[in-house]
């Protein structure tokens, strides 16, 4: 330390002091500024606190790299600038990481680029970040940020490009982010983003991307938004519900390139300014409530390349020359548009056309042969029309071609030749005759293939089973086919869905349906394939549709569950009906149905077995439920229903069947069921049909089924129940025929009543008693046959060797006489709560 102590003799010479003190102080003074100052030890501070907050680093990236022993700049995702030496980007695109943003990044003040797109990052964005007034550039995209936008967002004066998409931002759009005078790229879609577009968003006169889709933005879009917009390129509303008018004010955008409001609630015409814009590429205006003509000068847009129109409330008539001056189309979408007459020809000039969708109009007479030209043409939809005539040829020549939807049409002839490249086909409800032919076993992409509802033929091909690995979906019911089912579907089969009900197939199931580990349906009613239960099928843990009705099926079902485990968890319909199955009601697989037992109480979101929207398959199931057959082309996975309806089930009803708590369908009707109706059933609260007639239940109907609130259909009838019918809530609407039948029930709606506390006795039948006959006399009778009978075969099988033909034939007969019982009987009955039908044995 330097101590000057002043004298008289220095006194007069101070002149030197204070250059002197400066340069004694100087150093100190600027080691206490920087040591306040930020600087790149701040940078690493920031960058070790963000380290810190990532719980999850799948490559270890940050763990490895970023190290204090290194530079900053050196580390991974790292940019710092050549002058200041501070970090000015941050890049950690896709890196899989997991973790919060910590209020510390926010001391990155040279940070111009910022970008964490396609992590994981939660929570809210701190405040702090407010500080980096360099940015340019942030991104936030992809992650799971949630809460409010900020409004301190509107502070980034120099921010050039902002995305915030695919988070789970709620609240509405901050009015401030029209304070960023030089944006220039605004994405804030994929979010659940609410209420009005705000008006200052018209501000951003630098504007050139504006992706706003997939929230609930509402309301109508404010008025002279697009007024001050000269640069935007590229606006997208879709998946909103912005409603009103299409304002006249963005045909003022004349630099727009794309443009998207569908799925919206716009309404009004379709303005005429549209063709104001010359320089558009792609228009999307589907799903919305437009109506009245579409305006032909759309159509002389040369520059467009995508136009969606559909499902709105227009119509437009197509002209011979409608299509001339759209050179570069390459997406059509006009579905749902009133379109009618035919197919105008300029359509096929429009050569680089690569997706055609006519669907759900009135176009009628032929497909033209021109559409051989469209040699880029991959999707091609034109089903719910009128067309007729055969399928043309010139399709096989379409070698990009992987979807064709021909549905629901009047096509006639045969299916031609289809190009390798398929993946989709689908032609049901047509008039389709003749076999499948040869040449699909070469479609080895094939994904799908629906026929059903034709007069197709012949057998189904053995390839088939070879196609298993690619097929999701096949489905050729209501048609003409014979013979048996593939036999070889292969280790690693694909298939979703396999549906070949009412045919003529026969033979037994091939087990080797058992490698389509991911079926969820599986029906294969109404033909006459034979064998035992395939109990096998519980092996296919995604199952959830099974349906075997009016086949040949028979045998005891209850003993497979007794020594085999086998699952169907997830199986929710099963109709089994009108075959020959046997034996008691199968506890231990009813005890296995765990998608049956859970109750669906939680279940918010509506989902679909087999979900049409995503996969592009239309299921076709007929079920009889509430007496009808009903078909049901989308499935809920709540809807669950069991149907073992007309068949030789006999003895108790397991009190197992009331934990079905999801249960929405319960058919035992035409059985020889005996003893109560449990009381358990009461528990199955979301029941809505309930069918129990012509068994043998005795005693009284339970009180406990007046807690069944949602059930419309109840059947009791033709049993031998007693008692007084209950009252209250749902059996107040039931009518008389629900208990016909039944002669010792008693009370409303019969017109028996009851006394108090009497329980009438039901009536004797001829199945219980023979007349007066003496049952002593019949038992001896019975006795002396069956001694005689005895000895009688013991003597054939000890003699013979052969027991087992003995027990075969036994069996043989029981089958015979079941079926000759029937057909005497003028065929099997099945009641219908409309009356009753007779169904003959296939």
């Amino acid at each position: 330390m330097i101590c000057l102590i002043p004298t008289p003799h220095l006194m007069g010479k101070t002149g030197y002091l204070l250059p002197l003190m400066v340069v004694l102080l100087l150093p100190t003074f600027w080691a206490t500024l920087s040591a306040g100052s930020p600087n790149i030890t701040t940078d690493q501070l920031a960058l070790l606190a963000l380290k810190s907050h990532v719980t999850h680093d799948p490559q270890n990236l940050l763990a490895t790299n970023w190290s204090s022993t290194t530079s900053v700049c050196n580390w991974i995702g790292v940019t710092c600038g050549s002058r200041h030496q501070r970090v000015t980007s941050l890049n950690l695109t896709e890196m899989g990481l997991t973790g919060t943003i910590p209020p510390h990044l926010g001391n990155l003040s040279f940070l111009t680029w910022l970008n964490i797109l396609h992590n994981s990052f939660h929570g809210s964005i701190p405040i702090e970040i407010a500080n980096l007034q360099r940015l340019k550039y942030l991104n936030f995209g992809n992650n799971s940020f949630s809460g409010e936008i900020p409004s301190w967002f509107g502070s980034f004066t120099k921010l050039e490009k902002l995305f915030l998409y695919g988070n789970n931002f709620t609240g509405g759009i901050p009015s401030t982010m029209g304070n960023l005078s030089k944006l220039e790229k605004l994405s804030l879609f994929n979010n659940s983003l609410k209420g009005q577009i705000p008006a200052t968003l018209g501000n951003l006169s630098n504007l050139k991307n504006l992706y706003l889709d997939n929230n609930q933005l509402s309301g109508n879009l404010p008025f002279g938004i697009f007024d001050h917009l000269p640069k935007l390129e590229k606006l997208s509303l879709e998946s909103n519900q912005v409603s009103g008018r299409i304002p006249k004010g963005l045909f003022k955008c004349k630099e727009l390139v794309y443009l998207s409001l569908f799925n919206n609630s716009f309404e009004g015409n379709v303005p005429m300014e549209f063709r104001n814009l010359t320089m558009l590429k792609g228009l999307y205006l589907a799903r919305n409530n437009l109506r009245g003509s579409i305006p032909f000068s759309i159509f002389n847009i040369s520059s467009l390349q995508s136009l969606t129109l559909g499902y709105n409330k227009l119509f437009v008539h197509l002209s011979s020359d409608t299509f001339d001056h759209l050179p570069n189309l390459q997406y059509l979408h006009l579905r749902e548009s009133q379109l009618s007459g035919k197919i105008p020809t300029s359509l096929f000039k429009c050569k680089g056309l690569k997706f055609l969708y006519l669907d759900n109009n009135q176009l009628e007479g032929v497909v033209p042969l021109e559409v051989g030209n469209l040699t880029w043409l991959t999707e091609f939809t034109i089903k719910r029309n009128n067309f007729v005539g055969e399928i043309p040829s010139v399709i096989g020549n379409l070698t990009s071609l992987k979807a064709l939807d021909l549905s629901l049409n009047n096509f006639t002839g045969g299916i031609p030749t289809l190009p390798p490249s398929l993946k989709w086909l689908g032609v049901p409800a047509n008039n389709l005759v003749g076999e499948i032919p040869s040449s699909i076993c070469n479609l080895s992409s094939l994904q799908s293939l629906l026929l059903y509802k034709n007069n197709l033929g012949g057998t189904i091909p053995a390839c088939f089973g070879n196609l298993s690995s690619t097929l999701l979906y096949f489905s050729v019911h209501k048609n003409n086919f014979h013979g048996k089912i593939p036999e070889n579907f292969a280790d690693g089969c694909s298939l979703k869905s396999f549906d070949i009900n009412n045919n003529q197939l026969e033979g037994l199931l091939p087990r080797s349906l058992g490698n389509c580990k991911d079926m969820e349906l599986l029906d294969v009613g109404n033909n006459n394939i034979n064998g035992t239960f395939p109990d096998w099928l519980g092996n296919l843990d995604q199952l959830q549709v099974l349906v075997l009705r009016s086949n040949r099926f028979y045998g005891h079902i209850d003993r497979y569950f007794q020594v085999t485990v086998h699952s169907f968890s997830r199986l929710g319909v099963i109709d089994i009906s009108q075959n020959e199955f046997s034996g008691y009601l199968p506890t231990k697989f009813f005890e296995d149905l765990i998608a049956i037992r859970e109750e669906n109480k939680n279940k918010v979101k509506l989902e679909y077995i087999i979900d049409a929207d995503i996969d592009g398959y239309y299921l076709s199931l007929t079920f009889t439920t509430k007496g009808l057959e009903t078909e049901f082309q989308k499935l809920s996975t709540v809807w669950m229903a069991i149907d073992f309806s007309n068949n030789l089930f006999f003895g108790e009803i397991p009190k197992t069947v009331g934990e079905l708590h999801s249960l929405i369908a319960l058919n035992l009707s035409h059985n020889s069921l005996t003893g109560p109706i449990p009381s358990a059933l009461g528990e199955l609260t979301q029941l809505e049909s309930l069918d129990l007639s012509s068994n043998k239940l005795q005693g009284i109907i339970p009180a406990e089924l007046k807690n069944l609130i949602f059930l419309e259909v109840l059947n009791l009838s033709h049993n031998y129940l007693v008692g007084r019918v209950p009252r209250g809530k749902q059996f107040d609407t039931f009518p008389n025929d629900s208990y016909i039948g039944n002669l010792g029930l008693c009370g409303f709606p019969l017109s028996t009543s009851c006394s108090n506390n009497e329980i009438l006795k039901p009536m004797p039948t001829k199945d219980r008693f023979i007349g007066g006959f003496n049952w002593k006399i019949a038992m001896v009778m019975g006795y002396g046959c069956g001694i005689v009978f005895g000895i009688s075969m013991g003597y054939v099988v000890f003699t013979t060797g052969k027991p087992g033909c003995f027990i075969e034939m036994i069996e043989r007969w029981e089958r015979k006489y079941v079926r000759g019982k029937i057909r005497r009987s003028g065929g099997r009955k099945e009641f219908n709560f409309l009356g009753e039908k007779s169904l003959p044995l296939s």
